[in-house]
């Protein structure tokens, strides 16, 4: 049997709601962070932090949500935060090295070479 919304508690409510907002702040603030960093290099970590922080929060609401509303435990949208924590550091390390390639073999003077690493300000 599947509770109508209006008939949820207040706490579920607000909690579901805090849960979004949070999740959403944080995805647009990646998307945001993305949009306005100057270099690609600084612009692959703002992504990350909607796709891990945003989607764990809005992943919690469901869950929260539609374990009230049907009265039992869903548990499967775990799976989807568990994929997505694991695809994004793997997808931005592949997406940093894969640039890094490029710049040094158009000669970019601005990437470090593998030969000197960076000097180490004491």
């Amino acid at each position: 049997m599947i509770t109508p919304v209006a008939d949820l508690p207040l706490w579920v409510v607000l909690i579901v709601s805090a849960l979004l907002l949070l999740g959403s702040g944080l995805t647009l603030l990646g998307a945001v962070g993305f949009l306005r960093l100057p270099s690609f290099y600084d612009r692959i970590h703002a992504p990350t932090l909607g796709t891990s922080w945003g989607v764990g929060a809005i992943m919690l609401a469901s869950i929260l949500y539609f374990s009230i509303v049907g009265s039992r435990a869903v548990l499967h949208e775990i799976l989807i935060g568990i994929f997505v924590t694991l695809t994004t550091p793997v997808t931005l390390i592949l997406l940093a090295r894969a640039a890094l390639h490029r710049d040094r073999t158009e000669g970019d003077p601005t990437v470090p070479n593998d030969d000197h690493p960076p000097e180490q300000v004491s």
